[in-house]
């Protein structure tokens, strides 16, 4: 990402969500997986972490873990809609 990186961005959400509530399901996904890069995504506030090359049972797992139920309402709010002048100050 040209602007802020995906620690940068996941902080930003995050602070976001405590002033507007919503929860955004973060999952990060590196092509450089090393040790410890899953604690560090975690601790930043992400909540799972996938490593290249994808295995694809996997991905659909996390997608099907922090997907809201059929028929359950958006649980993102207003926090999905961050305006562009938002990242642009961080």
């Amino acid at each position: 990402m040209p602007e802020m990186d995906g620690f940068q961005s996941t902080v930003l959400i995050r602070q976001k969500e405590l002033l507007r509530g919503g929860h955004t399901p973060i999952i990060a996904m590196t092509a450089h997986a090393l040790k410890g890069d899953r604690e560090r995504c975690l601790e930043a506030g992400m909540d799972d972490y996938l490593s290249k090359p994808i295995n694809r049972m996997e991905l659909y797992s996390l997608v099907e873990k922090y997907s809201p139920p059929p028929g359950a309402a958006d649980p993102t709010p207003a926090l999905a809609k961050v305006s562009q002048s938002e990242i642009s100050e961080h």
